[in-house]
């Protein structure tokens, strides 16, 4: 008898664990599209040309930095760009 509560306490726990996982990850990975986005169209429309800067080079670095920091992320490398340190 005490087995069986003790395996649907830790099943419960493990169920609330995940939803809490999930519900964390979704964010992160809303939050990485929205600063991928960000960086494609600032590069479609030409918006550092208004500033007199070329556009930000889409590589590995720049993916790796917007997928980890999202749309904060997206800014600092605008940012950095803008005040002339290319990554």
């Amino acid at each position: 008898m005490m087995e069986e509560i003790l395996a649907i306490l830790l099943a419960v726990a493990i169920a609330a664990a995940l939803y809490y996982l999930m519900k964390k990850a979704m964010t992160l990975v809303i939050n990485a599209i929205a600063g991928l986005i960000t960086l494609g169209l600032l590069n479609y429309f030409n918006v550092l040309a208004w500033f007199g800067a070329p556009d930000i080079q889409i590589n590995l670095v720049t993916v790796l930095i917007c997928a980890l920091a999202g749309l904060p992320g997206a800014l600092v490398l605008v940012l950095l760009h803008l005040v002339g340190i290319a990554i």
